[in-house]
């Protein structure tokens, strides 16, 4: 199934069901009064999350929904029968916009959350309503009343707590297959990663936590360059952002140090809140050559880049260094959660 995070659905409720205008009719009761019942309840939508599903591809064919209407009232008194409310599902992770006013209306984080997106319109009053000292045979009722009408912009963020971020064929397809089960695609040119993936990375019983892998940012991606700004927003909810850095690029001419500085100002440009949360430099690829030329060349990338956070040299192809590196990670992750306890 392709990888849909956006999707675009127009929702409607249930509109409420006309009252009835009836009289009592009955053997010897010659006047027996108004009996019209109330319209039903139309039905409301609600968005409601669940695991199992990880895009939102299904909505590129159905993008159009319509709650049940409620029912007319009838004689008797007896009121109308209120429709019953749809629930639309949709991934763990999904946020609501409504287009018209760009009012975020839910995000959705677990599963079983559900919100009311629409809502049903009221059903009419039936003539017994309108029924008084001065007007004992009312011979009006009320029609219901139309649902509400919406058009929803639905967007997916991957919930993981760390993220991988770098250029394209910085290894972070490389790096999220040799610590996890997940098996993105790896190839020895740009741009082989499409949609993101997540991978679970289990660090002993009951230790684990979930990497997302995004498509490559390159610079001028704040312009719409490249496939990355698109998905950015996956990394919105991490907690941790590894900064993967290839220390041998393929091109000659390319800096490690520029690219990370130009991968920093896109960030920014992207999202202020993005740009400041934790990220540690993982200089990658140091099995390209040997140890001592590959020490120092990490050395000098820290020192230009004047780093002051945490910095681990690895390779993802030969699993060197990352043993430690997803220890560490899974450490930081156990203090962030302590810390927000605390709080």
């Amino acid at each position: 199934m392709k990888f849909v995070d956006e999707a675009i659905v127009k929702v409607q409720g249930g509109n409420g069901g006309r009252g009835c205008a009836s009289f009592r009719r009955e053997k010897f009761i010659p006047f027996g009064g108004p009996d019209g019942g109330d319209g039903g309840h139309g039905a409301g939508i609600y968005l409601v999350a669940a695991e199992g599903i990880n895009t939102l591809a299904d909505f590129r064919y159905k993008r159009s929904f319509r709650a049940p209407h409620g029912t007319a009232g009838m004689s008797n008194d007896c009121t109308g029968a209120s429709g019953q409310d749809m629930e639309i599902v949709v991934p763990v992770g999904t946020v609501i916009y409504d287009i018209e006013t760009e009012e975020q209306l839910g995000d959705l984080m677990a599963a079983g959350q559900r919100v009311l997106v629409v809502k049903g319109g009221k059903g009419g009053w039936g003539n017994t309503r309108f029924k008084s000292s001065t007007n004992r045979t009312p011979r009006k009722a009320g029609m219901g009343l139309p649902g509400e009408k919406r058009e929803l912009r639905l967007e997916l963020k991957v919930i993981a707590d760390v993220g991988l971020l770098g250029l394209p064929n910085a290894g972070k397809s490389t790096l999220i297959r040799s610590v996890s089960a997940a098996k993105p695609k790896v190839a020895d040119y740009p741009f082989t990663t499409l949609h993101p993936n997540l991978g679970v990375v289990s660090v002993g019983p009951q230790r684990s936590f979930v990497m997302a892998d995004i498509p490559g940012v390159i610079e001028g991606a704040a312009e719409g360059a490249g496939l990355g700004l698109r998905f950015l927003k996956h990394l919105q909810r991490t907690r941790v952002l590894l900064h993967l850095v290839d220390i041998m690029p393929p091109d000659p001419e390319a800096d490690p140090v520029k690219d990370v500085r130009a991968i920093a100002a896109e960030l920014k440009k992207y999202s202020p809140q993005l740009a400041k949360k934790e990220r540690w430099l993982v200089l990658n690829k140091i099995d390209a050559m040997p140890a001592k030329e590959a020490e120092q060349l990490c050395k000098e990338i820290v020192r230009r880049l004047r780093w002051k956070g945490r910095v681990f040299q690895i390779s993802g192809l030969a699993r060197q260094g990352t043993t430690q590196l997803c220890e560490t990670i899974m450490s930081r992750l156990e203090e962030i959660e302590h810390e927000k306890q605390a709080k």
